[in-house]
């Protein structure tokens, strides 16, 4: 996985983490589902994986706060689950402020094809829960989950998985 990380990284995939700061942000609410705009960034593919940015973007007037990793199902035209939900990395992470108008990411990950396993059916939809939300938002997203991974890494500045 490092040597994925490090091809990740080599082939320029810091996804437009823009001015935001990974400082505590003492004072500030957590973000809610009605103060984000969902959207993915651009694929990459590295080490037999793909990469691909979920980005949050602030779209109120305030700042707000995101810690932790989202939750990620992929679905089915029916809006109906394929295969489990993403797993999380594990990565440490810390609470990342969010300005007004500013983007952070969270990057989910997958095999570059069966590598050891079958691919289940290419999703329609991706369920995205930000950290700390009961809430889902669908955003549009045609990905395929090849053997038995898929995973997300936890939302940051550097667009990093």
């Amino acid at each position: 996985m490092a040597a994925g990380l490090l091809g990740l990284a080599g082939a320029g995939a810091a996804w437009s983490a823009t001015a935001a700061t990974a400082t505590a942000a003492q004072g500030l609410r957590t973000c809610a589902v009605s103060d984000l705009y969902l959207s993915m960034g651009r694929k990459e593919g590295a080490a037999g994986s793909v990469y691909w940015p979920i980005r949050f973007t602030n779209t109120s007037t305030t700042g707000c706060t995101l810690r932790g990793y989202p939750g990620v199902s992929a679905l089915d035209t029916g809006h109906r689950q394929i295969g489990p939900a993403a797993t999380r990395t594990g990565q440490a992470y810390s609470t990342v402020t969010l300005a007004p108008a500013h983007t952070v990411s969270a990057v989910i990950r997958t095999t570059n094809g069966p590598i050891g396993g079958p691919c289940l059916r290419t999703s329609t939809y991706l369920r995205i829960y930000p950290p700390a939300s009961h809430q889902a938002v669908l955003v549009p997203a045609s990905w395929t989950i090849c053997s038995g991974i898929f995973q997300v890494g936890p939302v940051n500045t550097q667009g990093t998985f």
